[in-house]
């Protein structure tokens, strides 16, 4: 079953520092869990990922609350394989259009972003947009791969409403998106998902099993 959520209006995100205040603000954000297993007999590990998310006349704001051994972060230039290290993403619809835009960081601060009509039908950002959303994390941007200890770290995304097909002047009356964590070259290969994905092999690129949300005013 699709999730629904109602995200909150949380001014001031488009001009966040750094990760603390971005965390001090989306703490009046709309809060969830990245917690669905959705091939849990191939791929059965899951780390705890939470999830604030907010949006302000400007943009969305989310930040990842993240629990798990085994942190990898190779991928250091943008549009790079981020998906291999430990990643956390973002998928949301165009409303105009019905293509939809991944956004994918690593835990470092690496991005990958692109508008897709599918997986391979894709156009991916310039340097010049991708540096446009702003992003604060836990880790310095330099290579890591961590033993198996427990690690807690955070990680966060501004991306302007420009980038994705929304005008801050006439929102829409519903969003279609979805919110995954992944990781897989990591020492625990993992695919979770906020809303569940129906398929017989790990595939997030399916606008089909978005979730629902609204942008709330109060």
């Amino acid at each position: 079953m699709e999730k629904q959520m109602k995200i909150r209006k949380v001014e001031g995100l488009s001009g966040c520092q750094g990760l603390e205040e971005f965390e001090s603000l989306l703490s009046n954000g709309t809060k969830g869990a990245v917690d669905c297993v959705c091939w849990p007999e191939e791929f059965p590990h899951k780390p705890d990922c939470r999830f604030s998310i907010g949006w302000c006349g400007k943009g969305i704001g989310i930040l990842f609350n993240v629990k798990e051994p085994g942190v990898r972060a190779v991928a250091l230039e943008d549009n790079g394989r981020v998906w291999e290290d430990s990643c956390c993403e973002f998928f949301i619809s165009d409303p105009s259009d019905g293509t939809y835009y991944n956004f994918e960081l690593n835990c470092i601060g690496t991005l990958l972003a692109a508008k897709r009509s599918s997986r391979t039908d894709c156009k991916h950002f310039t340097l010049d947009q991708t540096s446009l959303v702003r992003r604060f994390s836990t880790f310095p941007h330099k290579q890591i791969e961590t033993g198996d200890e427990l690690q807690e770290w955070s990680l966060g995304m501004f991306i302007p409403f420009s980038l994705i097909g929304i005008d801050g002047e006439n929102l829409p009356a519903e969003l279609r998106l979805n919110i995954y964590k992944c990781g897989d070259l990591t020492a625990h290969p993992h695919y979770l998902s906020w809303s569940p994905v129906l398929t017989e092999k790990p595939d997030f690129h399916r606008p089909e099993y978005f979730g629902r949300a609204e942008l709330a005013e109060d």
